[in-house]
Protein backbone atom coordinates (compact mmCIF):
# COMPACT_ATOMS: atom_id res chain seq x y z
CA UNK A 1 0.00 0.00 0.00
CA UNK A 2 1.91 3.16 -1.10
CA UNK A 3 1.55 5.95 2.13
CA UNK A 4 2.94 8.90 0.39
CA UNK A 5 0.15 10.72 3.35
CA UNK A 6 2.45 9.02 6.13
CA UNK A 7 6.10 7.65 4.46
CA UNK A 8 8.50 10.41 4.19
CA UNK A 9 11.50 9.53 2.24
CA UNK A 10 14.59 11.23 1.66
CA UNK A 11 15.95 11.59 -1.79
CA UNK A 12 19.06 9.38 -2.26
CA UNK A 13 22.02 11.15 -2.79
CA UNK A 14 23.68 11.20 -6.38
CA UNK A 15 26.97 11.11 -6.95
CA UNK A 16 27.54 10.25 -10.03
CA UNK A 17 28.36 6.81 -9.38
CA UNK A 18 27.13 3.44 -11.37
CA UNK A 19 26.81 1.93 -7.70
CA UNK A 20 25.16 4.52 -5.42
CA UNK A 21 26.22 2.78 -2.51
CA UNK A 22 26.77 -0.33 -1.20
CA UNK A 23 23.40 -1.82 -0.57
CA UNK A 24 21.63 0.19 -3.54
CA UNK A 25 20.50 -1.06 -6.69
CA UNK A 26 23.52 -1.27 -9.77
CA UNK A 27 23.21 0.42 -13.03
CA UNK A 28 25.57 -2.50 -14.05
CA UNK A 29 23.48 -2.99 -17.27
CA UNK A 30 25.45 -5.91 -19.15
CA UNK A 31 27.25 -6.57 -16.52
CA UNK A 32 28.09 -10.36 -17.08
CA UNK A 33 29.45 -9.02 -20.66
CA UNK A 34 32.78 -7.83 -20.33
CA UNK A 35 32.72 -4.22 -22.30
CA UNK A 36 34.41 -4.62 -25.37
CA UNK A 37 36.91 -1.76 -27.24
CA UNK A 38 35.70 -2.42 -30.85
CA UNK A 39 35.82 -0.18 -33.51
CA UNK A 40 32.55 0.92 -35.89
CA UNK A 41 33.80 -0.54 -38.80
CA UNK A 42 34.56 -3.79 -37.12
CA UNK A 43 30.94 -4.09 -36.10
CA UNK A 44 30.49 -5.58 -39.94
CA UNK A 45 32.99 -8.32 -39.57
CA UNK A 46 31.15 -9.66 -36.41
CA UNK A 47 27.27 -10.01 -37.29
CA UNK A 48 25.04 -11.43 -34.64
CA UNK A 49 27.52 -10.90 -32.01
CA UNK A 50 27.55 -6.47 -31.51
CA UNK A 51 25.18 -4.63 -34.00
CA UNK A 52 24.61 -0.81 -33.29
CA UNK A 53 21.07 -0.41 -31.78
CA UNK A 54 20.78 -3.87 -30.17
CA UNK A 55 20.13 -2.25 -26.61
CA UNK A 56 17.95 0.71 -26.35
CA UNK A 57 20.82 2.03 -24.17
CA UNK A 58 23.97 1.12 -26.02
CA UNK A 59 25.74 3.24 -28.00
CA UNK A 60 29.31 2.78 -30.48
CA UNK A 61 31.90 5.48 -29.34
CA UNK A 62 33.84 6.43 -32.25
CA UNK A 63 36.97 6.77 -29.68
CA UNK A 64 36.38 2.89 -28.76
CA UNK A 65 35.13 3.98 -25.67
CA UNK A 66 32.32 1.65 -23.29
CA UNK A 67 29.68 0.36 -25.00
CA UNK A 68 26.97 1.38 -22.40
CA UNK A 69 24.89 4.84 -21.79
CA UNK A 70 26.30 5.70 -18.18
CA UNK A 71 22.50 7.54 -17.82
CA UNK A 72 20.04 5.17 -18.80
CA UNK A 73 17.18 7.64 -18.96
CA UNK A 74 18.95 9.23 -21.54
CA UNK A 75 18.25 7.63 -24.10
CA UNK A 76 14.30 8.05 -24.56
CA UNK A 77 13.15 4.91 -21.31
CA UNK A 78 9.71 4.79 -22.58
CA UNK A 79 10.49 3.11 -25.35
CA UNK A 80 9.92 -0.55 -27.00
CA UNK A 81 10.75 -3.26 -24.98
CA UNK A 82 13.81 -5.20 -26.31
CA UNK A 83 13.93 -8.44 -26.64
CA UNK A 84 14.38 -11.55 -24.01
CA UNK A 85 18.24 -12.15 -25.31
CA UNK A 86 18.94 -7.96 -24.86
CA UNK A 87 18.27 -8.04 -20.90
CA UNK A 88 20.78 -9.37 -18.26
CA UNK A 89 20.43 -11.91 -15.96
CA UNK A 90 19.13 -10.78 -12.04
CA UNK A 91 21.24 -12.22 -8.99
CA UNK A 92 17.89 -13.48 -7.64
CA UNK A 93 16.31 -16.18 -8.80
CA UNK A 94 12.85 -15.19 -7.97
CA UNK A 95 11.07 -11.44 -6.96
CA UNK A 96 8.28 -11.65 -4.44
CA UNK A 97 6.22 -8.40 -4.90
CA UNK A 98 4.27 -7.74 -2.19
CA UNK A 99 1.92 -4.79 -1.09
CA UNK A 100 -0.32 -4.01 1.97
CA UNK A 101 -3.44 -2.51 1.68
CA UNK A 102 -4.14 -1.52 5.86
CA UNK A 103 -7.30 0.04 8.22
CA UNK A 104 -6.90 3.66 8.30
CA UNK A 105 -8.92 6.82 8.93
CA UNK A 106 -8.08 10.14 9.14
CA UNK A 107 -7.21 10.80 12.02
CA UNK A 108 -5.20 7.79 11.72
CA UNK A 109 -6.69 4.86 14.26
CA UNK A 110 -4.10 2.83 15.86
CA UNK A 111 -3.12 -0.14 15.97
CA UNK A 112 -3.31 -0.52 11.94
CA UNK A 113 -4.07 -3.93 10.79
CA UNK A 114 -3.11 -5.34 7.44
CA UNK A 115 -6.48 -5.79 5.30
CA UNK A 116 -5.16 -7.53 1.70
CA UNK A 117 -1.72 -9.27 1.70
CA UNK A 118 -0.77 -9.93 -2.16
CA UNK A 119 2.69 -11.41 -3.86
CA UNK A 120 3.79 -12.13 -7.26
CA UNK A 121 5.89 -14.47 -7.61
CA UNK A 122 8.55 -12.76 -10.11
CA UNK A 123 10.82 -15.05 -12.12
CA UNK A 124 14.14 -13.29 -12.09
CA UNK A 125 15.22 -15.12 -15.74
CA UNK A 126 11.78 -13.62 -17.33
CA UNK A 127 10.47 -10.93 -15.31
CA UNK A 128 7.27 -13.00 -15.74
CA UNK A 129 5.18 -13.39 -13.05
CA UNK A 130 5.01 -17.45 -12.08
CA UNK A 131 2.29 -17.78 -8.96
CA UNK A 132 0.45 -15.41 -6.74
CA UNK A 133 -0.84 -15.66 -3.37
CA UNK A 134 -3.25 -13.15 -2.35
CA UNK A 135 -6.12 -13.05 0.42
CA UNK A 136 -8.28 -10.68 2.21
CA UNK A 137 -7.53 -10.73 5.91
CA UNK A 138 -9.73 -10.37 8.86
CA UNK A 139 -8.67 -7.59 11.16
CA UNK A 140 -9.51 -8.12 14.85
CA UNK A 141 -8.88 -4.46 16.67
CA UNK A 142 -10.67 -2.40 15.12
CA UNK A 143 -12.90 -5.20 12.68
CA UNK A 144 -15.32 -2.54 11.37
CA UNK A 145 -13.84 -0.84 8.23
CA UNK A 146 -14.10 3.00 8.02
CA UNK A 147 -15.52 4.75 5.38
CA UNK A 148 -12.08 6.74 4.25
CA UNK A 149 -10.47 3.08 4.49
CA UNK A 150 -13.24 1.95 1.53
CA UNK A 151 -12.86 4.71 -0.38
CA UNK A 152 -9.50 4.63 -0.42
CA UNK A 153 -8.56 0.79 -0.82
CA UNK A 154 -12.04 -0.10 -2.43
CA UNK A 155 -12.42 -2.87 0.30
CA UNK A 156 -15.21 -3.15 1.66
CA UNK A 157 -16.87 -4.95 5.10
CA UNK A 158 -17.50 -8.09 3.46
CA UNK A 159 -14.51 -8.85 1.87
CA UNK A 160 -12.88 -9.31 5.19
CA UNK A 161 -15.27 -10.65 6.76
CA UNK A 162 -14.58 -14.23 7.72
CA UNK A 163 -11.53 -14.27 5.94
CA UNK A 164 -8.54 -15.54 8.24
CA UNK A 165 -6.57 -13.24 10.48
CA UNK A 166 -3.20 -12.00 10.16
CA UNK A 167 -1.42 -14.70 12.62
CA UNK A 168 -3.42 -17.47 9.88
CA UNK A 169 -2.16 -15.90 6.67
CA UNK A 170 1.43 -15.56 8.06
CA UNK A 171 0.94 -19.53 8.36
CA UNK A 172 -0.20 -20.17 4.71
CA UNK A 173 2.19 -17.91 3.31
CA UNK A 174 5.11 -20.03 4.38
CA UNK A 175 3.20 -23.02 3.32
CA UNK A 176 3.04 -21.28 0.03
CA UNK A 177 6.68 -20.02 0.05
CA UNK A 178 7.53 -23.82 1.04
CA UNK A 179 5.19 -25.13 -2.40
CA UNK A 180 7.20 -22.56 -4.57
CA UNK A 181 10.82 -23.80 -3.47
CA UNK A 182 11.16 -20.30 -1.94
CA UNK A 183 12.32 -21.85 1.28
CA UNK A 184 15.16 -24.17 -0.21
CA UNK A 185 18.75 -22.48 0.61
CA UNK A 186 19.59 -22.84 -2.79
CA UNK A 187 16.94 -20.70 -4.24
CA UNK A 188 17.48 -17.13 -4.12
CA UNK A 189 14.27 -14.77 -3.69
CA UNK A 190 13.71 -11.41 -2.04
CA UNK A 191 10.61 -9.07 -1.29
CA UNK A 192 10.10 -6.11 -3.59
CA UNK A 193 7.64 -3.60 -2.28
CA UNK A 194 6.86 0.47 -3.11
CA UNK A 195 8.54 1.66 -0.37
CA UNK A 196 9.60 0.81 3.07
CA UNK A 197 6.59 1.25 4.91
CA UNK A 198 5.16 -2.30 3.79
CA UNK A 199 8.25 -4.92 6.00
CA UNK A 200 9.76 -2.11 8.13
CA UNK A 201 6.89 -0.40 9.91
CA UNK A 202 3.32 -2.44 9.18
CA UNK A 203 4.45 -6.15 9.11
CA UNK A 204 6.51 -6.22 12.14
CA UNK A 205 4.32 -3.58 14.31
CA UNK A 206 1.26 -5.63 13.78
CA UNK A 207 3.47 -8.26 14.81
CA UNK A 208 4.42 -6.83 17.77
CA UNK A 209 0.95 -6.10 18.80
CA UNK A 210 -0.27 -9.33 18.54
CA UNK A 211 2.79 -11.04 19.70
CA UNK A 212 3.88 -12.80 16.52
CA UNK A 213 7.14 -13.49 15.28
CA UNK A 214 8.58 -11.82 12.15
CA UNK A 215 9.86 -14.67 9.19
CA UNK A 216 13.08 -13.81 8.28
CA UNK A 217 12.19 -13.83 4.83
CA UNK A 218 10.41 -10.20 5.68
CA UNK A 219 13.61 -8.27 7.02
CA UNK A 220 15.21 -7.75 3.80
CA UNK A 221 13.52 -6.02 0.95
CA UNK A 222 14.10 -3.62 -2.25
CA UNK A 223 12.52 -0.66 -2.36
CA UNK A 224 11.31 0.09 -6.00
CA UNK A 225 11.53 3.76 -5.45
CA UNK A 226 14.83 3.72 -4.55
CA UNK A 227 15.79 1.53 -7.52
CA UNK A 228 13.93 3.73 -9.67
CA UNK A 229 15.62 6.70 -8.55
CA UNK A 230 19.11 5.12 -8.75
CA UNK A 231 17.71 3.79 -12.58
CA UNK A 232 16.51 6.86 -13.70
CA UNK A 233 17.73 9.85 -11.55
CA UNK A 234 14.59 10.80 -9.76
CA UNK A 235 13.32 10.47 -7.04
CA UNK A 236 9.14 9.35 -7.54
CA UNK A 237 7.48 11.85 -5.05
CA UNK A 238 4.42 9.63 -5.93
CA UNK A 239 5.32 6.71 -6.15
CA UNK A 240 3.62 4.21 -8.72
CA UNK A 241 2.52 7.01 -10.89
CA UNK A 242 5.22 8.94 -11.16
CA UNK A 243 7.21 5.67 -12.07
CA UNK A 244 4.82 4.69 -14.94
CA UNK A 245 4.60 8.01 -16.34
CA UNK A 246 8.40 8.19 -16.23
CA UNK A 247 8.66 5.03 -18.36
CA UNK A 248 5.21 5.88 -20.61
CA UNK A 249 3.57 2.66 -18.94
CA UNK A 250 -0.34 2.20 -18.45
CA UNK A 251 -1.28 2.57 -15.07
CA UNK A 252 -2.68 -1.10 -14.22
CA UNK A 253 -6.03 -1.50 -12.52
CA UNK A 254 -7.20 0.74 -9.16
CA UNK A 255 -4.48 2.68 -7.04
CA UNK A 256 -4.21 1.09 -3.51
CA UNK A 257 -5.63 -2.24 -4.74
CA UNK A 258 -2.55 -4.64 -2.97
CA UNK A 259 -3.33 -6.90 -5.99
CA UNK A 260 -3.19 -3.90 -8.31
CA UNK A 261 -0.17 -2.10 -7.07
CA UNK A 262 1.94 -5.70 -7.13
CA UNK A 263 1.12 -5.77 -10.65
CA UNK A 264 2.06 -2.38 -11.14
CA UNK A 265 5.28 -2.99 -9.44
CA UNK A 266 5.83 -5.66 -11.19
CA UNK A 267 5.20 -4.51 -15.07
CA UNK A 268 7.86 -1.84 -13.69
CA UNK A 269 10.70 -3.93 -12.58
CA UNK A 270 10.19 -5.99 -15.81
CA UNK A 271 10.42 -2.66 -18.18
CA UNK A 272 13.66 -1.68 -15.60
CA UNK A 273 15.04 -5.46 -16.32
CA UNK A 274 14.58 -5.45 -19.60
CA UNK A 275 16.84 -1.80 -20.26
CA UNK A 276 19.83 -3.63 -18.05
CA UNK A 277 19.45 -2.44 -14.84
CA UNK A 278 19.84 -5.38 -11.95
CA UNK A 279 18.18 -5.06 -8.77
CA UNK A 280 19.99 -5.55 -5.43
CA UNK A 281 18.65 -5.14 -2.09
CA UNK A 282 18.08 -1.36 -0.61
CA UNK A 283 16.51 -2.19 2.87
CA UNK A 284 16.95 -4.35 5.66
CA UNK A 285 15.21 -4.69 9.37
CA UNK A 286 17.32 -6.42 12.30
Amino acid sequence: MERNWVEVEPEPRQDGNADVNASGSSMHALSHIRQARIPPHLLQRVPGVLTPGAFSFCEVDSGFGPMLNRKMGSQGFGGAVPPMAAFPPQRYHYFLVLDFEATCDKPQIHPQEIIEFPILKLNGRTMEIESTFHTYVQPVVHPQLTPFCTELTGIIQEMVDGQPTLNQVLERVDEWMGKEGLLDPSVKSIFVTCGDWDLKLMLPGQCEYLGLQVADYFKQWINLKKAYSFAIGTWPKNGLLDMNKGMSLQHIGRPHSGIDDCRNIANIMKTLAHRGFIFKQTSRRI
